[in-house]
């Protein structure tokens, strides 16, 4: 068995970009939507106008020049390389803290809240609320390997997770996620590992029987954000969860679609409408939008990506968690859920904010202030002996 830990440092070579840019120049695009909004998907304008600044006006080393800021490794769990940020705090009572993303997410969702998490003093925080970070990409996802077995859902990388934090020299952790993320988080608190406690902002929970026959305006928000979901935004994830080798062709073969693929999430998913107009850029940069395009274009990832929703989108697991949680819910969260309903299966509910003005389901990378007190205020109402010791 492998467990040797190697440093690493991401690079997207001359040939990858010269090949890009020209797949870029020949993009050969579809006739433009019937409607004047993004009910169609991204429209044809918008989808023209970042493929020009994709091609004249970014620039194509930022997604490597951003990780190596940061010390990156490779270590192979299960036969997977998989790469993650290691970042440990100056301060010693730093506590150890698992952060995983999602799709269509990346590593890259965290980079604006490394610093005040790893050194809260340069941000209004104290030591004590140190966080070590431990930021991994998913099996298939960036710069981690692809799996070419079947068999690596939301369980098997709980159990990847916990090992490679036992080999980092962390026997207790806490962990936190948001879309896959909150599922993988979920996996380490339902299951035999040594996660103490996590946070997640994106809740999984089914409604009840008040949820369903309440006119409480909190608990028909929760069926109406589900309702949606079904109706309008779970395209996608059904395409992902039955046919993910089908739609891979197109997307690893044309960047312009890739990138549209990626960007209507953020205009879908995203707090980003103003005065009735929907737009990305309302919510995100333009340049850190194309940052996660070109992560999963470059890393040829659009496939293996993909397949996490065939290994583990159609069997949920609702089960009760017992272990301390906590949960931040962002008001364009793709679920939500009343602190009530949350209680009806995380049992140990240590920490409920729904009260925030704005986000989306991007909430580190929408809202980094709020997700960074929310972090801080969850990790002080929890009992860290264990971790102490």
């Amino acid at each position: 068995m492998n467990n040797s830990i190697e440093s690493f440092e991401p690079h997207f070579s001359d040939a990858q970009i010269d090949d890009v840019l020209s797949r870029l120049r020949q993009t050969r695009y579809p006739d433009a939507e019937t409607v004047g909004d993004w009910r169609q998907g991204i429209p044809l304008s918008y989808q023209q106008e970042l493929v020009r600044h994709w091609l004249h006006d970014y620039d194509w080393q930022r997604v490597p020049a951003a990780l190596n800021r940061y010390d990156n490794f490779i270590t192979q769990i299960e036969g997977i390389n998989i790469h993650f940020l290691h970042v440990r705090s100056p301060h010693s009572s730093a506590t150890p803290l698992l952060m995983t993303h999602g799709w269509p997410g990346s590593v890259l969702e965290f980079l604006d809240v490394i610093d005040p998490l790893t050194d809260p003093t340069k941000s209004g925080g104290t030591p004590s609320e140190a966080f070590h970070l431990i930021i991994p990409s998913l099996p298939g996802f960036g710069f981690s390997g692809a799996p070419t077995e079947p068999g690596v859902g939301v369980d098997k990388i709980a159990a990847m997770w916990d090992a490679l934090m036992l080999r980092l020299g962390y026997p207790h952790y806490l962990a936190q996620g948001g879309d896959w993320g909150s599922l993988v988080t979920q996996s380490l608190l339902l299951n035999n590992t040594q996660c103490a406690a996590g946070h997640i902002n994106l809740p999984i929970v089914v409604p009840d029987e008040v949820t369903m026959s309440s006119a409480e305006p909190a608990e028909q928000a929760t069926l109406a954000a589900a309702t949606h979901y079904q109706e309008h935004e779970s395209g996608y994830s059904r395409q992902q969860s039955t046919r993910p080798q089908t739609l891979a062709y197109g997307l690893a073969d044309s960047p312009s679609g890739q990138m549209a693929w990626i960007v209507e999430k953020f205009a879908q998913w995203t707090d980003c409408e103003m005065q009735g107009n929907r737009h990305p850029e309302n919510a995100l940069a333009r340049d850190v939008m194309l940052d996660v395009a070109a992560h999963y274009w470059m890393t040829n990832t659009a496939a293996s990506s993909a397949r996490l929703y065939w290994e583990s989108f159609n069997q949920p697991n609702y089960a009760t968690i017992e272990r301390p949680i906590g949960i931040s819910l962002f008001p364009k969260e793709l679920f939500l859920c009343t602190k009530r309903l949350a209680q009806t299966r995380y049992r140990q509910l240590m920490f409920f904010n729904d009260s925030h003005a704005k986000g989306g389901h991007f909430a580190a990378l929408e809202q980094p202030e709020a997700f960074i007190a929310d972090l801080r205020q969850w990790r002080n109402g929890l009992d860290l002996t264990e971790l102490k010791k």
